[in-house]
């Protein structure tokens, strides 16, 4: 007569033949119930607890319908796979009968499934008990069976016939209940399925529905299957659809640490190994800030690598820095660095660039900006205090802010720069006073107030920051922010006004106002203009001036607010099929050939020259979620991950609206990563703007100018 699994359960929990060694979670409440195992009765994990045999369960695994018979026979490599599914603590009256069993669960041992499919095998088999192999040959002959049938099946035949051993490749009961997060090591049931490269295991429980990952020419190994919510590396709640792409995002990220001496100082530019690597594997100071906010953001951080980046780019800062004859400037940063090693001496030295390699050979103005607004996160982030009390610290800041406060002939506060010295390091008309540079200014000189010591000339300092911050957010406001009143008076303004009583102050030809603004701007919204300087506005959109004007209180409350209207109002002309614009419109034709000088990779609509860059995701998301906005953070990612990854990942993308991946951009491109990673984070949880925004400063004198009727329609 046979005896069925129960009756063997029962028997050796008389007997205490066997036992469990590991603890059974009790923390769910409850699990979801196999179709192959089922009763009305149910066993509490307290009664668990108290019997020495423990219930079995069983991966629920099923072949997708959609799945093409004839592929499935040649290759297994890109398997969909059903939720797993965990077997409640209770057993179906009609279970499939076993001729004996001596010892339940004995031996973990792993076996694989098929090519890509592996079970770790965790129960104690009986000697003279045989499940016969079920292959996916088996599901093909009848697909749309599951498969727990298919075993069901096979061990009938299995008893039918005496037989008394287990396949390598038989499917695998096993009767360690997993009951919320992970188990022991030992103990631990999981299916691997090998898709992609690599992915984080910082995994916990998710009923998840593999996929084959969207990125191009990657491998990835999804694991953990047991499971009902899947966190990421960063600590994130990710949807199914998301969690591959944030898991490839975290490892290809940290397949970019570049190490000097055994420590991780910064990230590749690219990992595109389809191209000439020009200067993409070198770490740029600006390109690392999103790589370090990520890290910063991550649960738990991973602080050391921004730490060292940090000391690094300062022990470069005082290296003697020379464009052929000339001696720049003592505070000046590097635009990039990067790590060679000689063979010959067997050590690492650094190739420092501060913009001699540079197109055009500008010095780059943002790097001591983005390096103050860094340490600034790091700080906050770590309370490392100890390293900002540091002396070589102390003196790296003043150092760039010397640069920035000294006296000169200038009669307005903003900082004069040249084209190329910013993001946009290319000709591309920015000359003169850039809202992204004064934006950024504003935001270091805040920044550094915070965290300069008083003693010595720290003072004198902080007195300077007060009266420039002040000043220059008056300016911003006043002169540079634009909506459809302001655009009125401007079009309205008379010329050639003198004395303090012109209203026209800058003497702007309202000739020169191009056509394309009275369609462009809404009645409801309104955003800070490119540049400002005598006879001469630029009205084009630049999304990182108008978002560090944002995260930094550089405008007022009423006039962030106006940005995100704008953005919302203008959404396909400014964000498209892929995030987002770097600047809106484009420069064509004529204009084109005088601003940029022909410039064959900023053609229309492409890189800097109205392009859609991925990085800019963590931008537009911060100041989202500052004005609570949040909506529209979520529906620019959940834009971006329909193609980021797929595309590989690139630097930017051309066309109008976005469309097609850049003619020149690199693929896998670190800041294109970590730009998503951190915009992710943010949105998932906005505890992490406090790294990188400022609340409005209210010793700054308020400006007269206010949000217009317009945009309270």
């Amino acid at each position: 007569m046979s005896t069925t699994l129960r009756e063997l359960l029962v028997a050796e929990r008389e007997s205490e033949a066997c036992s469990l060694s590991g603890d059974i979670s009790d923390k769910e409440d409850s699990t979801t119930t196999s179709p192959l195992f089922s009763s009305e009765e149910e066993l509490s994990p307290e009664n668990l607890k108290k019997n020495t045999a423990p219930a079995a369960f069983l991966l629920d695994l099923k072949l997708s319908e959609n799945l093409d018979k004839e592929e499935l026979t040649k290759s297994s490599e890109f398997i969909t796979l059903e939720p797993a599914t965990i077997v409640d603590n209770s057993f179906e009256e009609s279970e499939p009968s076993y001729s004996s069993v001596k010892e339940v669960l004995k031996t973990a041992e792993e076996s694989p499934f098929s090519s890509d499919l592996k079970c770790k095998k965790l129960s104690k088999i009986s000697s003279d008990l045989k499940i016969e192999l079920v292959t996916l040959t088996d599901l093909i002959k009848e697909p749309s069976a599951t498969l727990e049938k298919v075993i069901a099946k096979s061990v009938e035949k299995c008893e039918a016939e005496g037989e008394a051993t287990v396949s390598e490749e038989s499917a695998v009961i096993t009767s360690r209940e997993v009951v919320g997060g992970r188990t022991t090591e030992t103990d631990e049931a999981t299916v691997s399925v090998q898709i992609n490269e690599c992915v984080s295991d910082n995994a916990k429980s998710t009923a998840l529905t593999l996929k084959q990952c969207p990125s191009v020419g990657v491998k990835l190994d999804v694991s953990d299957l047991n499971i009902f919510q899947r966190l990421n590396g960063g600590g994130l709640l990710l949807s199914p659809e998301s969690c591959t792409m944030v898991d490839e995002a975290w490892e290809r990220l940290s397949k970019s640490y570049v190490y000097f001496k055994g420590k991780p100082v910064g990230t590749l530019a690219a990992m595109d190994t389809s191209a000439d690597a020009l200067n993409y594997n070198q770490v740029f100071v600006r390109d690392f800030v999103p790589s370090g906010l990520a890290c910063l953001m991550k649960e738990p951080p991973e602080p050391e690598i921004v730490r060292n980046f940090l000391l690094k780019t300062l022990h470069l800062q005082g290296l003697e820095k020379r464009v052929d004859n000339f001696t720049l400037g003592e505070g000046v940063l590097p635009a990039s660095f990067k790590v060679l090693y000689d063979s010959d001496q067997e050590k690492e030295t650094l190739l420092v660039d501060f913009g001699a390699s540079a197109i055009g050979r500008v010095a780059p103005v943002d790097s001591g900006f983005w390096w103050i607004i860094l340490l600034r996160s790091y700080i906050k982030r770590t309370r490392d205090y100890a390293l900002l009390d540091r002396p070589e610290v102390q003196k790296g800041m003043k150092l760039i802010l010397k640069l920035c406060l000294s006296d000169g002939f200038d009669t307005f506060p903003t900082l004069l720069c040249a084209d190329g010295c910013s993001m946009i390091d290319r000709r591309m008309g920015i000359y003169g006073y850039p809202i992204e540079i004064q934006a950024l200014f504003y935001f270091a000189l805040r920044c550094a107030k915070q965290m300069l010591k008083p003693e010595r000339d720290g003072k004198e300092f902080i007195e300077r920051i007060e009266k420039r911050i002040a000043a220059l957010s008056y300016h911003i406001q006043t002169y540079y922010w634009l909506d459809f009143t302001q655009l009125n008076n401007i079009y309205r303004y008379k010329t050639e006004e003198y004395s303090h009583t012109a209203v026209n102050k800058f003497n702007v030809i309202p000739e020169s106002i191009p056509d394309w603004v009275f369609d462009f701007m809404p009645l409801r919204g309104g955003y800070l203009i490119g540049n400002v300087s005598p006879a001469r506005m630029d009205f084009r959109w630049f999304l990182v001036g108008n978002c560090i004007a944002i995260l930094s209180s550089l405008v007022t409350p009423a006039q962030a607010t106006a940005i995100m209207d704008l953005v919302e109002e203008r959404w396909e002309d400014l964000i498209g099929e892929m995030p987002l614009k770097i600047t809106y419109p484009a420069l064509e034709g004529h204009e084109w050939r005088a601003v940029t000088g022909f410039d064959p990779k900023n053609t229309r609509w492409s890189y800097h020259n109205g392009g859609s860059w991925p990085v800019l995701l963590w931008l537009l998301s911060a100041a989202c979620i500052k004005v609570g906005r949040p909506q529209i953070a979520k529906r620019a990612i959940e834009l971006a991950e329909q193609r980021l990854s797929k595309d590989g990942w690139p630097e930017y993308y051309d066309g109008k609206t976005g469309r097609y991946v850049g003619k020149q951009a690199r693929k896998y491109q670190t800041w294109s990563i970590a730009g998503y990673l951190v915009a992710k984070m943010m949105v998932e949880n906005p505890s992490n703007l406090l790294l990188i925004s400022l609340e409005e400063d209210k010793k700054i004198a308020k400006s007269r100018i206010v949000r217009s009727n317009s945009s309270s329609f």
